[in-house]
């Protein structure tokens, strides 16, 4: 996913928006992303809402999105940034299996759904 933002951005560097609500999941994805090569860090959410604005404001190639958010949720916060800008890509997070979450995640335009402890380096160059 990194490599084709690359590409598709013009640029070797991918710009991630993280939005979760819990900071150590934060803290884990923002250690993650600075040590992948291509990878920075541009900015940090705790709400759907939060992301909403940042992700207007800091034009992101790749947001990591949790699914369950204070506010508005995961996937209707991805609907809101994809409407605004649809080249951005957006991979859902959550502890829970996709089956066993309810609601519209293929629907909200999302690139993929990724359980947190999963998350690595090779899934984000991969998915």
């Amino acid at each position: 996913m990194i490599e084709q933002a690359s590409e598709r951005a013009g640029r070797r560097e991918v710009r991630i928006l993280v939005v979760d609500d819990q900071v150590a999941f934060r803290r884990a994805a923002a250690l993650l992303i600075s040590v992948t090569p291509g990878a920075t860090l541009v900015g940090e959410a705790t709400t759907g809402e939060q992301a909403v604005e940042l992700a207007r404001r800091l034009r992101p190639d790749l947001v990591l999105m949790d699914v369950r958010l204070p506010g508005i949720d995961g996937p209707e916060a991805t609907r809101r940034i994809l409407a605004d800008a649809p080249a951005t890509r957006v991979v859902l997070v959550s502890t829970y299996e996709q089956a066993d979450l309810t609601g519209d995640l293929g629907r909200c335009g999302a690139s993929g759904f990724v359980r947190k402890q999963d998350v690595d380096g090779g899934v984000l160059l991969a998915s």
